[in-house]
């Protein structure tokens, strides 16, 4: 039997995975996950599912109702993706990840399946999500999109509620390059009968969620249309506003008088103790203070930004990377002229090269620094930083990850 480490290299090695090396490794359409679905048994069927897709927001809105379903006593799995330190992150129950043994498990029993059928990573992924949780036996598994909705291979589900967080100029090779077109995509995994929940209501796709839902026969419900209470959460960022009004509309939806009030507001400020969620305006230190954020388009980033505005800091150095089909400069520009700058370029085949971004952002003195890794950069803003600085990582989910798992090799306290 194989390891866990050859399981992965195996996975890795083998099977195209769009975060690491992108166009080619996408993959829409689901009659590969259709056929995988046969025949792995319909897994999916066994359980009780939420769909949660949308631009930006879908990873944290994800946790935050998986954490309210698990303080209401019941066993939730959750789904998400990418990963930031260790794979079995996309797939937990009850905030605890897949055991190793599970993944090497069912990649041996299905590798003759994966190779002859070509799999992508995430038909795989999903696959074994589902498997999973149907031998776990979960009450609930909410399952995040990888990629758009309607072609996306987590779209064979038929859930009791569907979630699309925002629309925003992401993915537009594939998705399309309008919002509507975008929403379009999103909306796919709105079902038959099924309610969704829309995070938020902009004048460019409403009518495509509302067209799509009347031809469905779906009850919508706009968070904008609909008196939320906004509760407090351990996810800091003034960008979890929406994503927490998000999910307590979902949580109305879904309730039939079992989740109380104190339990909404228990599983809300527990997030991260109760899915160890990383990477969310993530504090790694206190002096100087060190702020880890996946933010990586210019919706997300502009958030970022926002929140940055209302931060008390002497001054701020931003470590960032970036992955290629970023408009770089336009990112940049979000930021304050006076900060300073630390770039370099994620480790992944999509990873926007130094030596290609020098190209396109406009370098100004004293102001942005190039280096060979994120790491380098990451402990260069740490030598110039004083206390009372504030070090900002974001840019891109890998960074995040490269800094996190650079601290956990080196075991660095901060």
């Amino acid at each position: 039997m194989s390891s866990y480490k050859e399981t992965l290299d195996w996975m890795f090695s083998k099977l195209p995975m769009y975060q690491r090396v992108g166009a080619a490794a996408y993959r829409p359409g689901l009659e590969a996950m259709k056929k995988l679905d046969v025949y792995l048994n319909h897994p999916h069927e066994k359980f009780k599912s939420i769909h949660i897709g949308g631009t930006n927001g879908k990873g944290s809105t994800s946790h935050m109702l998986a954490s309210v379903l698990q303080e209401a006593g019941y066993k939730t799995g959750l789904y998400t993706s990418p990963h930031l330190l260790d794979y079995r992150e996309r797939i937990k129950i009850n905030g605890a990840m897949i055991p190793e043994g599970e993944v090497v498990d069912f990649i041996e029993k299905h590798k003759p399946y994966f190779e002859d059928h070509k799999l992508s990573f995430f038909e795989m992924t999903v696959g074994m999500a589902f498997s999973f949780f149907e031998k776990e036996n979960v009450d609930f598994a909410i399952i995040e999109v990888g990629l758009g909705g309607r072609l996306d291979a987590s779209n064979i589900i038929k859930p009791i509620l569907s979630i699309v967080t925002n629309i925003g100029l992401d993915h537009t090779q594939f998705l399309g390059t309008t919002r509507p077109e975008i929403a379009t995509e999103k909306a796919g995994i709105i079902k038959e009968g099924v309610p969704v929940v829309i995070g938020e209501k902009h004048p460019e796709t409403e009518a495509v969620f509302r067209n799509k839902a009347l031809k469905m026969k779906a009850p919508i419900f706009f968070v904008k249309n609909n008196t939320v209470q906004l509760y407090e959460s351990d996810l800091k960022g003034s960008y979890q506003r929406a994503n927490l009004q998000t999910t307590v509309l979902a949580i109305q939806q879904l309730n039939e008088g079992e989740i109380s009030e104190e339990v909404l507001k228990k599983g809300l400020s527990k997030v991260v103790k109760n899915t160890h969620l990383m990477g969310r305006w993530q504090t790694l230190s206190e002096q100087p203070k060190i702020i880890a954020d996946v933010g990586h388009n210019k919706e997300g980033l502009e958030y970022i930004a926002t929140q940055l505005e209302n931060t008390t800091y002497n001054r701020l150095h931003l470590v960032m990377g970036f992955v290629k089909g970023r408009a770089i400069e336009e990112l940049i520009a979000l930021f304050p002229e006076e900060a300073n700058f630390y770039i370099s370029t994620p480790n992944l085949e999509r990873g926007f090269a130094v030596k290609d971004l020098k190209k396109v952002i406009n370098q100004r003195e004293n102001t942005i620094t190039f280096f060979d890794s994120i790491h380098i950069a990451f402990e260069s803003a740490k030598v110039v930083a004083t206390p009372e600085d504030l070090i900002f990582v974001c840019g891109s989910t890998f960074v995040v990850a490269e800094i996190l798992a650079h601290l956990k090799e080196n075991k660095i306290n901060l």
